[in-house]
């Protein structure tokens, strides 16, 4: 449960992401202490579904517990006790600035190697198809960015509406620590974490969700990955004003299973059609012919 439906409940007016005075990640309703007959009422305070904090476009940062309160029309002790009941946090949550640098790769990107198309031949994928699909770039002994190593990588871009906003990447060489690194946070047009891997051009009302990129790629463009086990409310609101059936398909690993099977709950308390499925180990090291066929069961 969120704010979402504590306002839906209790008949607050708000607007979401693709309305003109909300940003993505935000609910915007209008605010309490700067609205007033005499002025523009609009959208001003906005709710970070993240960070969990209220900030108007007018006045500023305002706490959350007085504020639904004042929304409401309750007492302070009933504005608690509804945030503890739809799961709201209600602490003082201090507003994170990170400062912003253009977008870009790491450095010395370029078609994959031979040794880039070798690691994608071992895990059985056609190595030339996923490249011209996914746009996929690779990284030799030599990349950086900000100080970041990214040599020896898979440099794996995120597309949403058409445009490139962030990339993950994959080592390749199974020497390094990190298998995955993503691009660093204040690089980012759109944060990864707040949005699906995958190609919005052929998803449609039956979706799927895979943890990451080679999952995706196993199960073709249907397919969409939260970037890790941990998604974000951010990309459950994509799912489900996306999909109207969703069938999650994380590793088999305990914990990850709890992870999918709580983000079907979440799914389906928004009203999809969500359901879990498990297999045996992760869906990017399944043979292509048994991906193949576990689509066609999915949207039967």
């Amino acid at each position: 449960m969120d704010i979402i439906k504590l306002y839906q409940d209790y008949n607050v007016e708000f607007v979401t992401e693709g309305h003109k005075h909300a940003r993505p990640g935000w609910v915007n309703c209008e605010c309490p202490y700067c609205s007033s007959p005499s002025t523009n009422p609009g959208y001003h305070l906005g709710w970070n579904m993240d960070e969990e904090y209220y900030f108007c476009w007018r006045c500023g940062w305002h706490p959350p517990v007085k504020t639904i309160s004042l929304l409401l029309n309750v007492p302070i002790s009933q504005a608690i006790e509804l945030m503890n009941v739809y799961g709201i946090n209600r602490t003082v949550t201090t507003i994170k600035k990170v400062d912003k640098k253009d977008f870009e790769l790491p450095s010395n990107c370029s078609e994959l190697s031979y040794m880039h198309r070798k690691y994608l031949i071992s895990r059985g994928f056609n190595a030339r198809k996923i490249e011209r699909l996914w746009k996929i770039k690779a990284t030799g002994h030599f990349s950086i960015l900000d100080n970041i190593n990214y040599k020896f990588r898979i440099i794996i871009p995120f597309f949403w509406n058409g445009q490139m906003v962030s990339f993950d990447s994959r080592d390749i060489s199974n020497k390094q620590l990190s298998k995955y690194k993503a691009c660093p946070k204040e690089r980012e047009i759109i944060e990864h974490k707040r949005i699906l891997y995958g190609n919005q051009e052929h998803w449609i009302d039956t979706g799927i969700g895979v943890e990451g990129p080679t999952d995706v790629w196993r199960l073709g463009p249907l397919s969409c990955a939260t970037s890790g086990i941990e998604y974000t409310q951010a990309q459950v609101r994509v799912i489900a004003q996306t999909f109207k059936r969703f069938a999650v398909i994380f590793d088999d690993e305990p914990q990850a299973q709890r992870q999918a099977k709580k983000l079907v709950a979440e799914l389906k308390f928004r009203g999809i059609d969500a359901w879990n499925i498990k297999i045996k180990g992760d869906p990017g090291s399944l043979r292509q012919s048994e991906a193949n066929e576990l689509i066609k069961s999915i949207l039967k």
